[in-house]
């Protein structure tokens, strides 16, 4: 059977000459990637997961349309079932004003489990001087104007590592486009004179993640098991495979700083939720810090290990890493580690910390919903074991 995802022979290296800057909320990262398409001379590259018409969709739309408008070749990848909410009257004036326009694994009810392939990764490439990495999705929940935007990072990357992104949009989008697209054959532009220059000390991978070829997972592990004084952890959706727990629970044994940013009572999955608090009490038993953030939706994925850092759309989940094409951006660089922590300490200030004794003295109605949940994910995680 034909996988929907291009299996990569090859890691990604290491690059030098990098530089990288944290974009927190909508606020932030929404205007830069919108400059960043507003400013393109040669190509475009948007991948998404969550693309829902609205307020913030209506922006993006009209900076592809103009920019296809001027000549930049302009791609768009969606995920089928993430792009849902994109109405038809949208879809057509993308593809009205000249982007190439493709849907990853189309849903049918006759594929039966080959339906659960996602596309989940987030990234938008620019030319060859920026690329765009994170957990936001095009949808109005991100949106600053309101009273409560979900909370996300975005890393912007410039250097030598914008090619790698470039590379890895291409080998999905030629496994994904139908016979009316014209493949990408990377580099698709001369390299820029940004991109040749040693834009900075950063050193950087790109990571990818599919459900045959696990880069994500096993740099965290590794991470996790030779950390020497803090590994921080945020993730919107928290349901760890054993490895993992294991790993968090030996490095907070050898006194490392292990904490867990997780969000609260306000998320759009209550049942990913409680199925993951069902963890709590072994974590905290072994050392582990809970946080559970208060303010809005925590949907960021950030990996903090010493001063190794990754970002990108991966969350710390066994669906996660199983089913979905995922990619996240690797530096090795003290001064984006120390950026990120002030971050997590700014995150942890407007958090509540589940203490060991509170935890263990929660209500009995708390209990029953970790049961009921936890028993549901593992028939679903059993299920998606199953061979097809």
């Amino acid at each position: 059977m034909r996988t929907p995802f291009p299996i990569h022979r090859k890691h990604f290296p290491w690059r030098g000459g990098n530089r990288f800057e944290l974009l927190v909320d909508g606020e932030q990262f929404f205007p830069a990637m919108l400059a960043a398409i507003e400013a393109a001379h040669h190509y475009v590259l948007l991948e998404m997961y969550l693309f829902e018409s609205g307020a913030v969709a209506d922006r993006f739309n009209a900076a592809l349309g103009n920019a296809a408008g001027r000549g930049v070749r302009v791609h768009v990848l969606l995920d089928d079932f993430g792009a849902r909410g994109l109405s038809s009257a949208d879809r057509q004036r993308l593809l009205a004003a000249g982007v190439h326009l493709a849907f990853y694994n189309p849903l049918d009810y006759g594929k039966l489990r080959r339906n659960l392939w996602r596309d989940h990764r987030k990234l938008l490439v620019v030319d060859d001087g920026v690329a765009y990495t994170g957990g936001t999705g095009i949808t109005d929940e991100f949106a600053p104007t309101l009273p409560r935007p979900w909370h996300d990072i975005m890393l912007a990357v410039r250097g030598p590592c914008v090619a790698d992104w470039r590379t890895a949009f291409a080998q999905l989008w030629n496994r994904t486009r139908d016979g009316k697209q014209a493949p990408l054959r990377p580099p698709m532009t001369k390299t820029s004179p940004a991109s040749r220059t040693k834009s900075g000390p950063a050193f950087g991978r790109v990571t990818l993640n599919n459900p045959l070829r696990m880069e994500i997972k096993r740099s965290l592990l590794k991470r996790l098991r030779t950390a020497q004084y803090r590994i921080w952890v945020a993730t919107a959706y928290f349901i760890p495979s054993w490895k993992i727990r294991r790993a968090l629970y030996q490095a907070a044994r050898r006194g490392r700083d292990v904490r867990l940013l997780l969000p609260g009572s306000y998320t759009d999955h209550p049942s990913v939720r409680h199925a993951g608090r069902r963890y709590y009490g072994k974590l905290l038993a072994a050392g582990v810090r809970i946080f559970e953030y208060q303010p809005r939706f925590l949907h960021a994925k950030l990996l903090l290990c010493d001063n190794w850092v990754s970002i990108g759309s991966s969350n710390i989940d066994r669906w996660n890493f199983r089913w979905n094409l995922e990619a996240n951006q690797e530096a090795q660089n003290h001064a984006l580690a120390e950026e990120l922590a002030a971050q997590f300490e700014t995150d942890f200030d407007q958090s509540r910390e589940i203490l060991a004794g509170e935890w263990h003295h929660r209500a009995w109605y708390h209990r029953l919903l970790e049961r009921f949940w936890g028993t549901i994910e593992l028939w679903l995680e059993r299920f998606s074991q199953r061979k097809p």
